[in-house]
């Protein structure tokens, strides 16, 4: 699985979401991850809304990944988006 796969999924599982993925290896993943659905949600949940989007692939295709994960208005407050 590639960077683009993994955005693709990520995206079409959470509404107007964007994923931006790296990898070196495509078995370990970097993604940053910005969608409203995050607001007022907790770190952990955020988490898991990402996890519950790429299912089986986690542990599978996917070995590892690390994520960030914030909402459009904490993504624009750090002067990246």
């Amino acid at each position: 699985m590639n960077p683009q796969q993994v955005a693709q999924i990520i995206e079409a599982g959470l509404a107007g979401s964007k994923a931006l993925v790296k990898s070196e290896d495509n078995v370990h993943f970097e993604a940053v991850v910005i969608a409203a659905a995050f607001a007022g949600k907790r770190s952990v949940q955020r988490h898991q809304l990402v996890y519950g989007t790429l299912g089986a692939a986690v542990g599978n295709e996917i070995h590892a990944l690390a994520l960030q994960v914030f909402t459009p208005e904490e993504f624009a407050g750090q002067g990246r988006g």
